[in-house]
């Protein structure tokens, strides 16, 4: 089995497992007082000032949560419950863990403004400034989507933030431990840990000292009183050592390039997003006339995983909000999939032959059957 699907997550690296079997006895409640406890205490707060020399921030700055979802609300929600402005500022492609806490807030007399995106779904920074009013709490941009791998600029995007004296959030569950990510302009980032081959359940959020945020929920007080809950200490050991591992970038970039390469050149296949900002590991590309899934399903019988979007809005029947802001063509709107490589499992010259002759082989097969035919007038 092929599996092509890593933006949606990761299999476990064997180095982190093996850090994980090594340190299985480490089962205390870091908040107990006996030495048990402490010793699962002293292990989370060595993983946390790896982390945080890892990023290049201070410890005392890494807030440790179950993963991006509860990482993002934290920081909106949070942040809000801290100020009196009523305007927030978002990009039209970020993932439903923004966009869907924006839409609950309208109900409650927030005003948010949507960021678009160029064909290529990119943000444009004076967008960005053109947005800000004196009424923003804080404008929130994705570092990598997580649909079609587009990069985003947010080292300028934070720095208008920062001029006009605005907080900045940015979700880098796609980006971070694979691209450089420089935090000096940015004020909350999220991040997930089953995206970079640790465990799931388990990521944390990053809030520059001096940012005024308070908890979303009660309970015993953990992580600055900022995140209740006993911590999922394996979970955290596998994320700092999830760091370690070292990611053959341009080997997997060289093989998605060939693959890309050999798919476009199907009748009817177009990508999705820029190809040149866009992340090493990332292909989304849709099929004049076919559906997506349909394809998805048939790579599946011949052992070739992919997604057709983001996994956390599979169910959803409507079509994706990311192809819909970058303005795919209705033809092309649900003919996407997205294959998305991984470092730990680089394709052989052979894997990625067999993954070419299937795409191109099941999409032949769809368009036989498909009422609408590609060169057709």
């Amino acid at each position: 089995m092929l599996y092509l699907d890593n933006a949606a997550t990761t299999a476990v690296a064997p180095e982190v497992f093996e850090e994980i079997k090594n340190k299985i006895g480490v089962y205390g409640n870091p908040s107990s007082r006996h030495s048990i406890g402490q010793n699962a205490k002293i292990e989370i707060e060595n993983a946390r000032e790896k982390i945080a020399k890892f990023i290049g921030v201070k410890s005392e700055e890494i807030v440790f949560t179950s993963g991006a979802t509860e990482s993002n609300n934290l920081a909106i929600r949070g942040v809000l419950k801290n100020t009196n402005k009523k305007h927030l500022v978002v990009s039209a492609i970020e993932h439903p863990a923004v966009l869907e806490v924006c839409e609950d807030l309208k109900n409650d007399g927030y005003k948010i403004s949507y960021i678009p995106v160029d064909k290529d779904g990119i943000v444009n920074p004076k967008d960005v400034a053109n947005l800000i009013t004196k009424d923003t709490a804080f404008v929130s941009v994705m570092h990598v989507n997580n649909e079609i791998g587009t990069i985003q600029p947010i080292e300028e995007i934070g720095k208008i933030c920062k001029e006009k004296g605005v907080l900045f959030h940015c979700d880098a569950v796609q980006s971070f431990g694979k691209l450089k990510i420089d935090v000096n302009n940015i004020d909350l980032m999220s991040v997930s840990g089953h995206k970079i081959n640790a465990l799931k359940g388990v990521g944390f959020l990053y809030i520059r000292k001096g940012v005024k945020i308070s908890p979303i929920f009660s309970g015993g007080g953990q992580e600055k009183n900022l995140r209740s809950g006993t911590e999922n200490v394996l979970g955290i050991i596998s994320l700092a050592k999830a760091l370690d591992l070292k990611r053959k970038l341009e080997e997997v970039k060289k093989s998605r390039d060939r693959i890309m390469n050999e798919i476009l050149k199907i009748p009817g296949a177009q990508l999705n997003g820029s190809r040149e900002k866009r992340i090493y590991n990332n292909i989304s590309v849709s099929f004049y006339g076919i559906e997506g899934e349909s394809l998805q399903m048939l790579l599946d019988e011949d052992g070739i995983c992919v997604s057709t979007g983001s996994a956390c809005s599979s169910n959803k029947l409507a079509g994706s909000h990311v192809l819909h802001a970058i303005g795919v063509d209705k033809m092309y709107l649900n003919g996407n999939i997205r294959i998305t490589l991984d470092t730990l499992n680089v394709l052989t010259k052979k894997d990625e032959d067999y993954v070419i002759e299937r795409i191109k082989k099941n999409v032949e097969k769809l368009t036989k059957i498909s009422p609408f035919k590609w060169g057709e007038k």
